[in-house]
């Protein structure tokens, strides 16, 4: 009885000490992942291009705004998104669309509600929205087309984003 006993504290200790070894040599990181810059300059082509809308990307944003994600669909009322980590670590979208404007402004915004407030930005008004995850700024008086900047940053990184913006 005392070998098996002795036998399986060996047994143990070797699996733990083998254990240890693999934890070594697995590589471990601190913080959040990197996440990859993406050139959307292609896709803002083909979006200008194939949208019946003036198409709005950001110009002159500073290098700690990083592109993360970028989509045109054409067949899905034209929607254009370009999605960026902000330089506050959150995230903030584009979004546009010539499809119906209330499905789209609920989609996405993630169902957040119009707060009646509007600031002026480059000599457009913008609606103010509030939601449980996104908040937005949407875009009045654009016939044929939606354009909503959203996302989890603060109304001030949107403004930024807005301010950015431009059709050509």
């Amino acid at each position: 009885m005392q070998k098996t006993a002795r036998d399986m504290v060996l047994s143990l200790a070797l699996i733990v000490l083998a254990a240890g070894v693999v934890w070594l040599f697995i590589p471990h990181t601190d913080g959040e992942p990197e996440i990859k810059r993406v050139d959307y300059r292609v896709d803002l082509l083909t979006a200008r291009r194939a949208a019946s809308y003036p198409v709005a990307a950001p110009e002159g944003l500073p290098k700690t705004w990083k592109p993360t994600s970028v989509r045109y669909r054409g067949a899905e009322g034209e929607a254009w998104h370009l999605g960026f980590r902000t330089p506050e670590g959150e995230y903030a979208a584009v979004e546009q669309s010539a499809g119906k404007r209330s499905t789209f402004i609920e989609t996405t915004t993630q169902s957040a509600e119009e707060t009646g407030a509007t600031q002026r930005i480059d000599g457009g008004t913008w609606t103010r929205y509030e939601g449980d995850r996104y908040d937005a700024l949407v875009l009045e008086n654009t016939p044929g087309s939606t354009t909503v900047v959203t996302g989890t940053a603060s109304f001030a990184e949107m403004t930024k984003l807005a301010e950015a913006l431009r059709t050509e």
